[in-house]
């Protein structure tokens, strides 16, 4: 356990020292604040901007806060997860590259401690930077549109969160199983994009999905419930999220060990 938590303050103050402390959150409070106020004065910039005829008259009506809400959530779906895939795509892979995960393996750590470490401080990092700009879609929803139930918001927010969690960790087992940083981040967006569409397109066929969890989540928004099978794609989400991170360290442990007896 002790050396464990001396690899994760390793992570996190290299972290810091590269300023993700400061401009991933900066990025998710740019993302969160983005919806609403763009919501709220679009009709104003169309007006300004929109090179209408003269007279035209625009009758846009304002979203609710529920919607608006969710759609902070697809900001972060696609331009959050895309932040987050290229700042950590290479935690792994780019040691592996360049040989210094050999210098912390020959020491007494174990495979598991090393991948755990890394992964924990991406999700600490990952969970800040949503908090503070879901907070601030929050903020500006209420300023500028109106109020959603708080239990909905919290609801939601966990909802949404588990779904970020479960991409996050498949970026982390690909960085593991793999070397190259493109092929992580192509496979990671490839999957989210994928799974997303699916449970767009096939509901019925993806209640189980990690990638219907953004549904539910809105739903909460909207009516405080989530869809059905709910409990179904939550189950399987964190099942498979397990899989992944200590399915990995797995593979990534026999793959170190063939290649030191090799």
């Amino acid at each position: 356990m002790k050396i464990w938590w001396v690899l994760f303050k390793k992570e996190m103050s290299e972290a810091a020292r590269n300023f993700k402390w400061i401009w991933l959150p900066i990025v998710f409070i740019l993302l969160g604040i983005m919806q609403p106020v763009t919501s709220y004065y679009l009709p104003d910039m169309l007006e300004q901007f929109g090179d209408l005829p003269e007279g035209a008259l625009l009758d846009i009506p304002l979203p609710s806060g529920a919607e608006v809400l969710a759609g902070t959530f697809g900001q972060f779906s696609q331009i959050g997860l895309l932040v987050l895939v290229l700042a950590f795509m290479g935690t792994i892979s780019n040691e592996k590259n360049m040989g210094t995960h050999v210098m912390v393996l020959v020491k007494p750590v174990s495979f598991r401690s090393y991948i755990l470490a890394k992964w924990l401080h991406i999700l600490v990092i990952a969970s800040c930077s949503f908090a503070v700009g879901y907070m601030a879609a929050i903020y500006y929803t209420f300023h500028l549109i109106e109020q959603v139930p708080f239990l909905n918001i919290v609801y939601a927010g966990f909802i949404y969160f588990l779904w970020l969690i479960f991409h996050l960790t498949l970026m982390v087992s690909l960085s593991a199983l793999s070397k190259s940083t493109a092929f992580v981040a192509f496979m990671t967006l490839a999957t989210a994009a994928v799974l997303t569409l699916l449970s767009s397109y096939i509901p019925n066929a993806m209640r189980w999905s990690p990638g219907i969890l953004t549904t539910h989540s809105q739903a909460v928004l909207q009516s405080g419930t989530p869809d059905s099978y709910f409990w179904l794609s939550i189950s399987m989400t964190v099942l498979v999220t397990a899989f992944l991170i200590f399915g990995s360290t797995l593979i990534f442990n026999k793959k170190e060990l063939t290649k030191s007896t090799s």
